[in-house]
């Protein structure tokens, strides 16, 4: 069998080398629309050899790991998709791309969210173990083929995730808050900084803290544009409860009700107890 990954970083470079190790596969072929990445993935050994879209299309299973925007029109773009092959969306969100994926390949279509990375990105930032004891959602399953959910869940288990299902709506709903909410507080408490007077005065004194707040703004823009694009409504619902919380705080503050504030920090212990 061949499989075919079709974005070379982070998650498409990670996935490269998780499948390799699987040994799975006769050859891994990979694709990426940026030259550059396609020559760090080739050297970092990430894929076996780098093609065309059209040479990709003929693999027992294609990865998609490129940004959102791209995803469903690559797909319905795919020619003479054979009945068993296999398709894997890798993306953030997954309603909208659900819903614009072609009535006749639908089927063959897999919408898959690994619960896994980091704030780094292209073919460099690639590891093997990134998705080793990771969840996998997978969405949707009651729209795509028997056949092509028993493969994928057996690619996942391979490379050491759990799975779990859900429907794309849900799915978006919580990753907003799990996952969109915290890279946009990053991103704005970077920025924060930032815009202060001399802002290195305050970098020379950054502590563990920071750096772990603001680690996530480190994440490619081009990446989670797209990702807080698709997932919108759900962002802007998850930014307004952060809102409200906040400013809770700021008023607790102001009035200088300092035992209420200590309540309110208690109850945000209790997350950890969870976790």
């Amino acid at each position: 069998m061949q499989a075919g990954i079709i974005g070379l970083g982070l998650i498409g470079g990670s996935l490269g080398l998780a499948l390799k190790d699987t040994k799975m596969f006769k050859r891994i072929l990979g694709h990426d629309s940026n030259s550059l990445h396609e020559k760090q993935a080739l050297t970092l050994g990430l894929v076996d050899e780098c093609a065309n879209t059209e040479e990709i299309c003929e693999c027992d299973v294609i990865f998609i790991a490129i940004p959102l925007d791209a995803v469903a029109p690559l797909i319905n773009n795919f020619k003479d998709i054979s009945p068993t092959q296999t398709i894997i969306d890798l993306g953030s969100t997954k309603h909208n791309i659900n819903t614009l994926i072609k009535t006749e390949i639908r089927k063959n279509y897999v919408g898959a969210h690994p619960m896994s990375g980091t704030e780094n990105s292209g073919p460099k930032a690639a590891e093997k173990d990134l998705f080793k004891n990771k969840i996998l959602i997978l969405t949707d399953i009651d729209k795509s083929g028997a056949f092509q959910i028993a493969f994928a869940k057996e690619i996942f288990v391979n490379i050491g995730m759990q799975i779990i299902k859900m429907d794309s709506l849900s799915h978006d709903k919580h990753v907003a808050y799990i996952s969109h909410l915290p890279h946009i507080i990053s991103f704005a408490l970077a920025n924060t900084v930032l815009s202060q007077e001399e802002p290195e005065n305050i970098l020379a004194l950054i502590g563990g803290g920071f750096r772990s707040m603001s680690r996530l703004a480190n994440s490619s823009p081009t990446t989670w544009k797209d990702i807080f694009k698709h997932n919108k409504k759900n962002l802007l619902d998850s930014i307004n409860e952060f809102e409200t919380h906040f400013l809770e705080a700021k008023n607790l503050i102001s009035k200088e009700d300092w035992e209420s504030l200590y309540k309110w920090m208690q109850n945000a212990n209790t997350l950890q107890k969870s976790l």
